[in-house]
């Protein structure tokens, strides 16, 4: 069945079903992979810059609620593209029926990403999804069902996937030939640019170039606030994840993907909003500690007032002055420093013979995801939706614990909460749709 505006705004999953547009396709070696860019803000820019004028991928189709980011936007893709023109959409349905479109690229706000997803994924198009893959547990869930059901490539937006070092340096730290077995990792997030007191605005009627409604899409309905719009949405729970599923998401990702231990049993998060005095709700400062179920654990901190080198004081004596973000793993006979490698129990440097351990071979999160595209192989990428789902899910997690005040045990199978406040916590786990716009249940 051919796909058409009027099925997509039906939002039929049989129909989004049926649309195989790229499924099974061959690709030459020549060939370009035509990439529709979801979302024209701050972050978009940088998908057009890894897809625009590629070797192996073009843009030939930005889709943004916002009129004005379309036009900015345009302009970029045809510089890097030689002047060819972007086909511009507002609504997403209507760029997933157009068969031109090889694969979407999600760069739009967290509570859009897994929806976006689940939809280009039916409509058989390839997926390269932003961080945090979901906005909540559910969600993720949904996109591990997206990725096992329809035959299509995905991969999450946590670049450190494709590192060099990480590729080199996480199977170390897992073997525990260096520092012996992991007890504990860490992980820092220390940038206050851009994320400063928002102060408090009243709702507003939204500009005339934003379409509210699909701005805010699955997102149950509330009025515009100039806050919310176009970047600071990430400080609302109703939109977005805080600042650990902002930025920190990166460095969540590299302590669950060295830790290696699914999700963990107990989280306790704790903060607060200091010093500002605006309407956003997420914690500026954030402590979230999660242990697993052999008792290791792992620690991230949150902090957008200051740098972690005042008075000359570092983070272990190791990360550099005016360091923002970094990872720390410790394991029995050692500890693990992100940029610095290995030290043992008395700070000594432990040499490595780099040359005695296989090199994962990376071309750069972008041309990973094009190089399983054309390979037609789902198990190529790097930052697979199970990956994306144990990172996400460990942000939601701190997140629901920072929210009801408390301290949580979680069973790490089932995915649910258990003991004390286990039901109100629960709730959390997903949230109300608009109509219309409902991520469906696949699993």
């Amino acid at each position: 069945m051919e796909l058409t505006r009027r099925h997509f705004l039906s939002a039929s999953a049989a129909v989004l079903a049926a649309g195989t547009v790229t499924r099974g396709k061959v690709w030459g070696a020549n060939d370009k992979i035509n990439v529709c860019v979801m979302g024209c803000g701050g972050r978009g820019g940088s998908h057009i810059d890894g897809f625009a004028g590629g070797a192996n991928s073009e843009v030939v189709a930005l889709c943004d609620p916002d009129e004005g980011s379309l036009d900015s936007r345009a302009k970029l893709v045809e510089k890097k593209s030689g002047g060819k023109k972007p086909k511009l959409f507002k609504d997403i349905r209507e760029a997933l029926a157009d068969k031109e479109i090889d694969a979407v690229s999600i760069a739009t706000p967290n509570h859009w990403h897994t929806l976006g997803a689940v939809w280009a994924a039916q409509a058989g198009k390839h997926v390269y999804v932003e961080k945090p893959g979901s906005h909540d547990i559910y969600e993720g869930q949904q996109l591990i069902a997206a990725a096992e059901k329809y035959n299509v490539v995905m991969q999450h937006g946590t670049q450190s996937r494709s590192s060099d070092r990480w590729l080199r340096d996480i199977p170390l730290l897992q073997s525990g030939e260096i520092i012996g077995p992991l007890y504990m990792a860490r992980g820092l997030c220390y940038k206050n640019g851009g994320r400063g007191d928002l102060g408090i605005k009243k709702d507003a009627d939204p500009p005339k170039d934003l379409d509210w409604e699909l701005w805010q899409g699955p997102a149950s309905r509330r009025k515009f606030n100039p806050l919310y719009h176009p970047y600071n949405w990430h400080w609302f729970w109703h939109y977005g994840n805080g600042e650990i599923g902002n930025q920190g998401i990166h460095q969540l990702d590299i302590c669950v993907w060295g830790m290696n231990r699914g999700f963990p049993v107990r989280v306790d998060s704790v903060g607060g909003r200091y010093t500002y005095k605006d309407s956003a709700e997420t914690p500026n400062t954030n402590i979230a500690t999660y242990i697993y179920e052999d008792g290791t654990m792992m620690v991230f901190e949150v902090r957008n007032r200051f740098t972690n080198s005042e008075g000359g004081v570092e983070i272990d004596g190791k990360f550099h002055e005016g360091v923002e973000v970094g990872n720390l793993f410790y394991g029995n006979t050692g500890y693990y420093v992100e940029g610095q490698g290995f030290f043992d129990t008395k700070n000594k440097p432990i040499p490595v013979d780099y040359s005695k351990y296989p090199k994962v071979e990376s071309k750069g999160n972008w041309e990973n995801f094009l190089a399983a595209v054309k390979a037609g192989d789902k198990t190529k990428v790097f930052g697979c939706m199970k990956d994306a789902h144990m990172s996400s899910g460990h942000a939601h997690l701190a997140g629901i614990s920072y929210r009801m005040g408390s301290s949580l045990t979680f069973d790490p199978k089932a995915e649910k909460f258990t003991g004390y406040s286990a039901d109100d916590a629960n709730k959390m786990l997903t949230r109300d749709y608009a109509k219309g716009f409902e991520v469906p249940k696949l699993a």
